[in-house]
């Protein structure tokens, strides 16, 4: 079924983040491409640090470089799409074209999550585990959800194709195909959510035996950044991913998942980087080597 719907098969009409489908967006348009230029410059600032300045070859910046990476590609999966659909509502899109999203989207965020988690504990050699795992996960996923049958022109009430919406779509039986996702994504997010909830709580104790008020403070700043950004990231997944389907809602998934496509991976290179002393003095060389080399 899937090889069939490749070649002649279904088209998607992506209708965009708005339910107003036909008409075109320019403010909202400017909003989120400030977003996405945004998290473009702060996490490809963060890869070039870490691979060019001699000081950040930590694990920490090992995960954080890799990071930055994934959620610059994580973002252009999802957001120029959005962008078009702002200006340009109701673009039809082909079979392949919108699983090869999903199955991209999915792959980099579980390997998101893994990392996240794997920066917890601080240990570079649990990378290579996650970009492993996630490119299985999602190929998975989108086999399964791509052999469903889907009507010849389907309207689509997101602005990418999400396995949810195309779940919600398909008009053979979808029950293997949740179930699946349900077990196996439970899976993915459950784990990396429980080394991170493990790994801030020895942090939590660690702070409260600090004596120093000030210390306290700090630790606490930092760690409540920190907290704020991994919650929104998990939360937003949990509510869309892991709830019944009969409590499906297109307007609901569309707007939660503007949280971890595109706002998350904005605010992750400002909150775990950029704040950094030791990140701000690589960032201040490698403006006066740039400057030096301008003035030769």
């Amino acid at each position: 079924m899937a090889l069939a719907n490749l070649t002649g098969g279904p088209q998607f009409l992506l209708l965009g983040l708005m339910e107003d489908a036909t008409d075109d967006h320019p403010l909202l348009f400017l909003l989120f491409l400030s977003v996405y230029l945004l998290n473009a410059l702060g996490n490809l600032s963060m890869v070039v640090l870490v691979r060019c300045d001699g000081a950040l070859r930590s694990p920490m910046y090992y995960f954080l470089g890799h990071l930055s990476l994934v959620d610059v590609c994580f973002t252009s999966v999802t957001v120029p799409r959005l962008l078009a659909s702002l200006l340009l509502p109701g673009q039809a899109v082909s079979f392949g074209a919108c699983f090869a999203q999903m199955y991209f989207f999915v792959a980099l965020g579980i390997t998101e999550s893994y990392l996240l988690a794997a920066m917890s504990y601080d240990r570079a050699v649990a990378v290579c585990r996650p970009l492993r795992y996630g490119a299985v996960h999602s190929l998975l996923h989108t086999l399964l959800i791509s052999a469903l049958s889907y009507p010849p022109r389907a309207p689509v009430r997101h602005f990418f194709c999400d396995m949810t919406v195309m779940l919600s779509l398909a008009t053979s039986d979808t029950s293997a195909a949740e179930t699946v996702v349900f077990s196996e994504g439970l899976a993915v997010v459950l784990a990396p959510l429980l080394l991170v909830s493990l790994s801030y709580a020895q942090g939590l104790v660690a702070v409260l035996r600090v004596r120093s008020a000030g210390g306290r403070r700090r630790a606490f700043s930092t760690c409540g950044a920190h907290l704020v950004v991994v919650s929104l990231f998990f939360g937003s997944v949990l509510s869309v991913y892991f709830r019944p389907s009969s409590a499906y809602s297109a307007r609901y998934d569309c707007l939660t998942s503007v949280v971890y496509a595109v706002v998350t991976p904005t605010l992750n290179p400002f909150i775990y980087s950029l704040r950094n002393k030791e990140v701000k003095g690589a960032l201040k060389r490698g403006l006066r080597r740039r400057a030096a080399l301008q003035e030769v």
